[in-house]
């Protein structure tokens, strides 16, 4: 029997209001967005990677960036029309839109809701006013917890994003913030350690020595175990290495990424993977706004398409499913059962049912784990 695959569609929106210190995303920040302009490219590029794959059923669309919420509702039911002139929709289709607490109104959210988003993910980073300034964000910790519980009242599902292991956090202080983000929480959070970017504002003082107050490495294993342990006990569990769920709530769209299905991307630097026939494709579209703008009215905003070997695409797979509390299927990687029984004999994989995932032990050293296989 043929797999079943999900297939996505990833929409990339690449304005913000401004540029966070830590955010290494293609995001820029303009006086002025016609919004007009944009509706109608984005309608092209859907009409335009119709052609890569004409005979499947969508599952999700995921509205990323940037801050799509700066997009009009008008700007998102025109992209979800043309995905749904392209493709037939899942009955349980998702439709994600990431948004930031400054840019949330009521109205605006339920013209979201009146086109056709049913999921909102929403970047809250952290519920400490001063840590919120730090980071750069132009909400406030009051303004996150209405945006939360506005888009609760509003969407059929929710979530929200918090950074961890950030400048002067000590592990009672992410206790308390993290205890409150779960009694807050709709059955999603993802939470992230603080990742220093080279090219990134934050990575520029680091390298000067100038980002102060960061914490330890022991002091961050620490809060990572406090994470697992806290989102379990809230019935919240670790689906992915950052991201927890209750049953029914993960993330389908990034389910499709992490278990190497197919999905297109459109917009400025967005990035797609799909399979034609025995061949897994890669592609990527121009970074630069304008470039994008000119380029889909020439015809693609894609700018790289490229057939990835099998070694690459195997890598990729293993890269991204082992991220996964399910893993990934043994059979699919039989030219490193070696390297398996190797981390499994110290504790860092195991194997349940044909699969292979890490062990808690191993989630916390992934990033080494996925080193030494692909050494």
């Amino acid at each position: 029997m043929t797999e079943r695959r999900g297939f996505g569609l990833y929409v990339h929106w690449p304005f913000c209001q401004a540029k966070c210190p830590y955010c290494d995303f293609n995001s820029h920040v303009v006086e002025k967005i016609d919004q007009n302009h944009w509706r109608d490219a984005f309608r092209k590029e859907v009409a335009r990677v119709q052609n890569d794959l004409p005979d499947r059923t969508l599952n999700t669309i995921f509205f990323g960036g940037g801050t799509p919420s700066l997009m009009t509702p008008e700007t998102v039911d025109a992209v979800i029309s043309a995905a749904r002139e392209a493709w037939p929709f899942a009955n349980d289709m998702e439709i994600t839109l990431e948004a930031n607490p400054t840019s949330i109104e009521a109205e605006r959210f339920r013209g979201f809701l009146g086109a056709g988003i049913n999921r909102v993910s929403i970047g809250v980073q952290a519920l400490i006013n001063e840590d919120l300034r730090r980071l750069g964000r132009l909400h406030s910790a009051d303004e996150a917890r209405r945006a939360v519980e506005l888009a609760k009242s509003i969407f059929p599902r929710v979530s929200f994003d918090l950074i961890y292991a950030r400048q002067d956090q000590s592990l009672s202080d992410w206790e308390s913030e993290l205890t409150e983000a779960l009694e807050l929480a709709d059955g999603h959070l993802s939470l992230y350690q603080l990742t220093i970017e080279p090219g990134t504002a934050f990575g520029d003082r680091f390298a000067v020595g100038k980002l102060r107050g960061l914490p330890e490495e022991g002091l961050a294993a620490d809060m990572f175990e406090l994470t697992q342990d806290l989102t379990s006990r809230h019935g919240l569990h670790a689906y992915e290495v950052s991201n927890h769920a209750a049953p029914s709530y993960e993330s389908r769209h990034n389910l499709i990424y992490w278990r190497g299905h197919d999905w297109l991307g459109i917009g400025p630097g967005a990035h797609g993977r799909f399979t034609f026939g025995e061949r897994r494709i890669a592609t990527e579209s121009h970074s630069l706004p304008s470039e994008w703008l000119n380029a889909v009215s020439d015809g693609s905003g894609e700018n790289v398409r490229t057939t990835l070997t099998e070694q690459d695409d195997v890598e990729e797979r293993l890269m991204m499913g082992l991220r996964l509390e399910e893993g990934i299927k043994e059979t699919k990687f039989s030219e490193y059962i070696n390297k398996f029984n190797d981390l499994i004999e110290i504790g860092m994989l195991e194997r349940s049912q044909e699969r292979v995932r890490t062990t808690p032990a191993g989630r916390r050293v992934l990033n080494a784990v996925i080193r030494e296989l692909l050494a």
